[in-house]
């Protein structure tokens, strides 16, 4: 389950123009069950345990079962391909893993996912848009951000 206020929709995309450095462009929340790891897993391949096996998880040092980190990853940058209208005017996204996502059971783990306009390269069409993702209040990415073509 996924809850979002973006400030733009696939219905009214968003004007370069009319953005400032600073403008949040919507926030979302994703939970996270051991049902969506199970699907996520079958879709991209990733069968690792640390997935899936609380056991294997404990054996490697983990917290629990984690969330894998692409879907995070992905998780975070639909906030900003919604705003767009298109995903594919994101045209760059990069991050870094700095913290697991621990996937409690039963249960889900919230990650909440901020978007604020970062630069504007009006001669290039372009907004970077720096994305805050959290879980339990710390950060589980850093330095993420996209690029999108207006």
């Amino acid at each position: 389950m996924s809850t979002e206020q973006p400030a733009g929709t696939a219905s009214a995309r968003p004007v370069l123009a009319e953005l400032n450095v600073g403008d949040v462009v919507g926030t979302r929340t994703v939970d996270v069950d051991r049902a969506r790891l199970v699907r996520y897993a079958g879709a991209s391949g990733d069968f690792n345990p640390i997935h899936w096996s609380d056991a294997f998880a404990a054996e490697v040092g983990l917290p629990g079962v984690i969330a894998h980190g692409m879907f995070t990853m992905g998780a975070a940058v639909a906030l900003v391909e919604d705003w767009a209208g298109d995903p594919g005017a994101v045209v760059d996204y990069q991050t870094r893993f700095t913290r697991p996502v621990a996937v409690p059971n039963p249960g889900a783990a919230t990650v909440e996912v901020t978007g604020t306009v970062g630069a504007i390269d009006a001669d290039a069409g372009t907004v970077r848009v720096d994305l805050t993702v959290t879980f339990e209040g710390a950060r589980v990415l850093g330095k993420t951000q996209a690029v999108v073509r207006l």
